[in-house]
């Protein structure tokens, strides 16, 4: 939509600013003055360097380790920074903005700067949810929030209903990931202005698309994390992540730091939802814990709003999910790495790693994926030597979202490849029809929806002694992995051509990546005419699960007593005999597909059929 078409819009109100009134860090005040405070517990006095000619000013001591000044007449725009006892200067851990990255200074930012165009923007319902996750640095050339803007009326048109952006806390270097942020109250520098952000958000808004933010409460990255500086209780040293210190939320000024930052998100830029990283990798004993504590705030600050919170969970705890009764259950979708598990060995036969544990019967844990959520539901897994998960057959379809591909399961891989290089095309196009019309919500990755090949491979930057720890690291992790015995041929993470390699090009300009782009459209028409429907006010429950070796016959109950059904023959060569689904058959991979059922179908197949009562 266009802005002249949104201005038409009834729900498009007067543009105004927003904004989260943030306790700490440098927060502008209506008469000018700008309220600047820091916990800083592990030292005894702070200097605040503000500006390029104003003096040093040293903050009061305001106790329990916080300090703080109001200072009169300071212009948004302004840099500054905190000098600690020992010369020491280090940016504002809640900086709204910075100039050139964490190792530049803070910027004094006005938050109510930005007028807002679709002022009147209330969500989208969850069940719509097609979701589209996205790199903004390597969405395209060229990127950044202005990149991303460009890529929405293509989205919109094919069906996407909401867009993931990858985490953009600022970081250090040009490039990276995101999940190695040090200031989670900055928007990556190297995207643009949080202006830029609020922009992008107000244009997929107009547009009709929803905008979900990836965020890291795990960890700080490693470079440009200064917190230890001054506020070394911010961590527990008794404990690490896989990816540096462990967080210590027993104490409530980190509780508060992480629930602030959520709400400002939800609020100041007007996000319609987070994407909560590597939960599993959090451990707080509190109740409630952190992660019921933000989303009732969230809950509580926005009852006006369709706000989506979205967990990457290993631990498989349907009791965080709406639809499983108890205070934890605030969330309404995890992350469903079990579908993709097993999907991924369906097609590929690759079971290195985490795969090993769905190589049994990998069709038939699909099935169980989609019926019931979870694969691992208490069950023991062999490769890790215990149980995972909880029971979560109760749960809607709508709490899982599934995918082929995600920026994990491709740039993890050693060579960055997708699914089009590892698997055959009918295979692929089997698996996406099963993707996009199954009750679950489904999640497309940026150049899935035409098939591209390029590949996304890991990228960061990185100097010195880290980035020759993260050169080492990525050799012997891939080492481990049977068939990878090639050192040489692993993309140097660190290399700018590795990031230029992943930077997403246009569509292959061929008949393949035409025809996959119509295949994708056609099937999120039909979601959006045929399924999203009976996703609304709980239609459709919990499925049963008949899939027997590479036959998957999967079937969810509808409210009135029919039934949404999948039968898909999942293999190369010949099928077995199988029963036709009765009923309004509502799409077939092949023509007369459905008919084929009793003779055995041959090669890879689907067919989705609307069965009713007799």
């Amino acid at each position: 939509m266009t802005p002249s078409a949104a201005a038409q819009r009834p729900d498009i109100a007067e543009a105004v600013g927003s904004t989260h009134d943030l306790p700490f860090g440098a927060q502008l005040r209506a008469d000018g003055s700008v309220r600047f405070r820091l916990w800083a517990p592990g030292v005894d006095g702070i200097t605040l360097v503000l500006g390029e000619e104003l003096p040093d000013l040293p903050l009061d001591r305001q106790g329990d380790g916080w300090f703080g000044l109001t200072v009169p007449a300071v212009p948004a725009g302004t840099p500054y920074r905190y000098r600690l006892p020992d010369g020491t200067e280090v940016p504002d851990p809640a900086s709204r903005h910075q100039r050139g990255g964490p190792l530049g200074p803070s910027i004094v930012w006005d938050p109510q700067g930005y007028a807002w165009r679709a002022q009147g923007w209330r969500g989208r319902p969850w069940h719509e949810a097609v979701i589209y996750e996205l790199h903004c640095g390597a969405i395209g050339r060229p990127g950044g929030f202005a990149g991303v803007i460009r890529r929405l009326d293509d989205l919109a048109r094919l069906g996407v209903t909401a867009i993931e952006l990858m985490p953009v806390a600022d970081f250090v270097g040009s490039r990276g990931w995101g999940y190695d942020g040090v200031l989670p109250f900055a928007p990556a520098s190297v995207y643009g202005t949080p202006d830029e952000l609020k922009q992008l958000v107000d244009a997929a808004h107009e547009r009709g698309l929803m905008v979900l933010l990836d965020v890291v409460y795990n960890h700080f990255g490693p470079a440009g994390n200064f917190l230890g500086h001054y506020a070394g209780a911010f961590f527990d040293g008794s404990r690490v992540t896989p990816w540096g210190p462990a967080i210590d939320f027993a104490r409530p000024q980190v509780r508060a730091f992480f629930r602030h930052n959520a709400l400002y998100w939800l609020e100041e830029f007007r996000f319609d939802g987070l994407r909560f990283d590597a939960v599993h990798a959090i451990e707080d004993a509190a109740q409630p814990d952190i992660l019921t504590e933000i989303a009732a705030a969230a809950r509580a600050a926005l009852p006006d709003r369709h706000i989506h919170l979205i967990l990457e969970n290993d631990r498989n705890e349907a009791r965080r999910l709406i639809g499983t009764p108890g205070p934890a259950a605030r969330f309404e979708a995890q992350w469903n790495d079990d579908f993709h598990h097993a999907a991924h060995v369906v097609l590929t036969g690759e079971t290195d790693g985490y795969y090993a544990d769905y190589a049994h019967d990998p069709v038939v844990r699909l099935g169980r994926a989609l019926a019931e959520g979870f694969v691992y539901q208490g069950d023991w897994s062999e490769r890790r030597g215990e149980s995972r998960g909880e029971p979560s057959a109760h749960l809607p379809p709508a709490a899982f979202v599934d995918f082929l591909q995600n920026h994990d399961q491709i740039g993890n891989r050693a060579l960055g490849d997708r699914l089009t290089a590892l698997a055959a095309p009918e295979a692929v196009e089997a698996m996406t029809a099963l993707l996009l019309l199954s009750p679950h919500i489904p999640l497309l990755f940026m150049g899935e929806e035409w098939g591209s090949r390029q590949p996304f491979p890991f990228f960061c930057d990185f100097e010195g002694e880290l980035a020759d720890v993260v050169r080492q690291g990525r050799r012997e992790e891939f080492a481990q992995f049977a068939g990878f015995d090639d050192a040489a041929a692993l993309p140097d993470a660190l290399d700018p051509d590795t990031f230029d390699s992943a930077v997403l090009a246009p569509a292959e300009d061929d008949a393949a990546a035409a025809l996959r782009l119509e295949l994708v459209g056609t099937l999120l028409a039909l979601r959006h005419r045929v399924i999203v429907p009976l996703l609304a006010d709980r239609r459709i429950g919990p499925g049963i699960n008949r899939s027997r070796d590479r036959m998957l016959d999967v079937a969810w109950m509808l409210s009135g007593g029919g039934w949404l059904r999948i039968v898909a023959h999942l293999a190369p060569g010949p099928g077995p005999a199988w029963e036709k689904p009765a009923g309004e058959i509502v799409y077939e991979s092949v023509a007369g597909l459905a008919g084929s059922l009793p003779g055995g179908i041959a090669g890879w197949g689907l067919v989705a059929a609307l069965e009713q009562p007799a």
